[in-house]
């Protein structure tokens, strides 16, 4: 008996390591105790070796998972990152989301939670809406801001939720011409693809096929049919201004909600170098991981008062009534019992934190200089590829996001991006306006905030453009080769084919090379 208590704390000391509390079990006779008392022994000892098995760092709990880990980083590190969607959070960001913030339950709102504890979660909560705030010049007294959504899909569908209700009409920009899919995509068919357009009745407004612009005249047509109780400014791979005082005009014209999705443009609106849709809208919801470069997150900003339209003799004027003219909305109520308990439990607090210091980070004179930073490497960025032959859907762009067309080239987005995955260039295809078919898109989408988080700048945006180009080149070849419209076909010549086996490999050092001499942001071994 003995030898076997022996065993167990022994195994209790290996398993804590050295600088663990050592806990010794008592010694355990036969004269001493009974078989049960000693199984009861047993299991203290075992819960005092599990106790501590959370101390032990990653590498040494979960070796794969620690491997995948460096493999990521690694792969950042040597990559060039051009989606549109992502960015490199900062030190401060990633340690605030692993903070002990992730342990804690807190469903409902501040102060009025449905569990105890939660004194320090609502101050924390608290403070990252006054920075939510206060980063866009908003008043508690008109504006709100609900920091729970836990990605923008969700904090979208939220709104729907809390002010369209079931089969309530939205309308949005078409998903083809730049819009997004939680924006009421259904396909050319019919078949509903987001739960948007499932559970709300959509209508698209589009873009002019000849320009690329939004068909504002056109969506007031269609929204004096379709009579629309929200319409959505917002956009996914839209490079230009969005007109917030046109869409306000629409909207009141027809008695509709206004909601702006700046989800990409963020961090470009809070450092002022982007039309605010604050102004105009009633609702405004972003992601906080893009432009802005914080965690995966949403924020859900509502208008605590409502414009009452001026009266004439006929009916409503499509006019705003005056600043002043506004009465109180019950916005607030209804969007906060849409995220909770509508459509989420817990909110992860671990974000929020992180969420409040990436707003912390965006309201200084560093974060605006970055966000100018990202504009002109995109304004050299769309230079450089026009000059090498690129069509650039609507010629330019004024954001972070452009997007090439290559239908001139006689390819598609599916296989370019594939190519440039292949030598380390991470992009994605995208659909370009006149597309039919979303599974082959027309188009790559292009973004310049991660690489400007790494410190890019216009000279090394030419050398970008020219990897871009590179690959585009070794695309075609490898079109032509497998003489097929088929994607297998085209990834078998990309597998087999030694001539383009040997371009893949050269181009692909070149591109790490060039990578990896730039600064990655974050943590510097994960």
């Amino acid at each position: 008996m003995r030898s076997i208590a022996v065993l167990l704390t022994r195994n209790c000391h290996s398993r804590m390591g050295s600088g663990a509390f050592n806990y010794a079990l008592p010694e355990i006779t036969v004269e001493a105790c009974s078989v049960s008392m000693l199984l009861g022994s047993c299991q203290i000892a075992l819960l005092f070796c599990c106790r501590f098995v959370s101390e032990m760092d990653l590498a040494s709990t979960d070796p794969e998972i620690f491997a995948l880990c460096k493999a990521e980083k690694k792969r950042q590190i040597c990559s060039l990152e051009l989606i549109a969607s992502e960015n490199f959070a900062s030190r401060a960001v990633l340690e605030a989301l692993s903070s002990c913030f992730s342990n804690k339950y807190s469903e409902g709102q501040i102060n009025a939670r449905y569990y105890g504890g939660n004194e320090v979660v609502d101050a924390m909560e608290l403070l990252c809406e006054s920075r939510a705030l206060a980063l866009f010049g908003l008043q508690d007294h008109e504006w709100g801001v609900n920091v729970q959504p836990l990605s923008g899909s969700p904090a979208n569908f939220a709104v729907y939720t809390g002010l369209v209700g079931p089969h309530g009409r939205i309308m949005g920009l078409d998903l083809p011409d730049g819009g997004h899919l939680t924006h009421g995509f259904q396909a050319p068919s019919g078949r509903k693809v987001s739960a948007t357009s499932l559970f709300f009745e959509s209508m698209p407004y589009k873009v002019d096929p000849n320009t690329g612009l939004i068909d504002y005249d056109q969506l007031a047509l269609t929204a004096r049919l379709f009579r629309p109780k929200l319409i959505i400014a917002g956009t996914s791979a839209y490079s230009r201004y969005l007109d917030y005082a046109r869409f306000r005009q629409i909207a009141d014209s027809v008695g509709a909600i206004l909601m702006a999705d700046m989800a990409h443009i963020c961090g470009l609106v809070a450092a002022g170098l982007h039309p605010s849709p604050f102004e105009y809208c009633d609702i405004v919801t972003t992601t906080t991981h893009k432009t802005l470069r914080g965690p995966r997150g949403a924020l859900i900003f509502y208008h605590k008062l409502a414009r009452i339209p001026t009266k004439i003799s006929n009916g409503v004027s499509p006019q705003n009534g005056a600043a002043g003219d506004r009465t109180s909305t019950d916005f607030e109520r209804r969007i906060n019992e849409a995220v909770f308990p509508g459509l989420q439990g817990g909110p992860h607090n671990n974000n929020i934190a992180a969420i409040a210091v990436a707003l912390q980070e965006a309201a200084t004179p560093e974060f605006r200089l970055y966000q100018k930073q990202i504009l002109a490497n995109m304004q050299h960025l769309c230079a450089e590829l026009t000059s090498l032959g690129y069509k650039i859907v609507t010629g330019g762009s004024d954001t972070h996001v452009c997007l090439v067309d290559l239908r001139p080239n006689k390819l598609d987005g599916s296989r370019v991006e594939r190519v440039l995955e292949l030598i380390g260039v991470a992009a994605n295809k995208n659909t370009c306006p006149g597309d039919v078919n979303a599974l082959r898109p027309s188009g790559i989408r292009l973004g310049t905030a991660a690489l400007t988080s790494r410190g890019l700048r216009e000279v090394e945006f030419t050398k970008v453009a020219e990897f871009i180009h590179r690959a585009v080149v070794l695309t075609r070849r490898a079109n032509e080769l497998s003489g097929s419209k088929l994607m297998k076909d085209f990834n078998a010549v990309l597998n087999d084919n030694s001539e383009i086996k040997d371009s893949l490999c050269v181009l692909k050092k070149e591109v790490e090379t060039f990578a990896s001499s730039f600064p990655m942001p974050g943590l510097s071994d994960m």
